[in-house]
């Protein structure tokens, strides 16, 4: 085969990849495939099928690569500054239009758009980071901020830290949230502390916590509201 015809062949596939998403959408791919294209927009005219499978060998998964830093991306055999720069790109723009679709938007009744960037920014993960999503006093979200990294206890977030930015955003309400990278979504005793402590020390400055969320590897999510463990909390700390 020469270098005409492989340059054809390639096209060809390439093609067949991008009708593929179009007409069945992007559940019809698979990752090494959804991947292989994202690289194309870096190289269009070179061959990415090799080097996305590559990169799901090395990395585990399709959201541990597109969490990748370029650095990293391009340890991988084929995989240049062009293409590293494409998979870096195509995760910020969506982690900024997820952030910026739930901005302004009531909590309470579109959670969905908070969850959905929650999980795009904190799934994958292989480390523990706390975030803070402020809300007015209509919960529209006002600004998300993440407060902590690493293993999640009473001593790595400080209530006054948590405080001081709620009143820096004039915020009314907040929901908290962290991820488990471990993948189990039950609430340890120290998320259940923390929880406590959070919710006594937003009390005091009449600041209301209204959830806490725990994000699971897999892109599941656990509410302490939907599960009463806030009710809970709210009565313990009337007595």
């Amino acid at each position: 085969m020469n270098e005409q015809e492989w340059r054809e062949k390639g096209a060809g596939h390439r093609q067949r990849l991008r009708d593929k998403f179009f007409n069945l959408g992007p559940e019809a791919l698979t990752d090494a495939e959804i991947l292989e294209l994202l690289l194309t927009l870096g190289t269009p005219q070179k061959d990415c099928k090799e080097p996305a499978r590559a990169a799901l060998a090395e990395f585990g998964s399709l959201p541990t690569v597109l969490e990748a830093t370029p650095a990293q991306l391009q340890k991988i055999t084929g995989i240049g500054p062009s293409n590293s720069f494409a998979i870096s790109l195509i995760q910020a723009v969506a982690r900024r239009y997820l952030k910026e679709r739930s901005r302004n938007r009531t909590y309470l009744s579109s959670s969905g758009a908070v969850t959905d960037y929650l999980i795009h920014e904190m799934c994958g993960l292989k480390k523990e980071i706390f975030k803070a999503i402020f809300l007015d006093a209509a919960h529209a979200v006002i600004a998300t901020q993440t407060l902590s990294e690493g293993t999640l206890t009473s001593n790595t977030v400080y209530p006054r830290e948590l405080v001081k930015l709620a009143l820096e955003h004039h915020a009314a309400a907040l929901v908290i949230a962290h991820n488990h990278p471990s993948g189990n979504l039950n609430p340890s005793a120290d998320d259940l502390c923390l929880t406590r402590h959070l919710f006594k020390a937003c009390r005091l400055v009449n600041i209301n916590l209204l959830d806490h969320l725990i994000i699971g590897a897999d892109a599941t999510t656990f509410s302490f509201a939907d599960h009463g463990l806030m009710a809970t909390i709210r009565e313990e700390c009337r007595e």
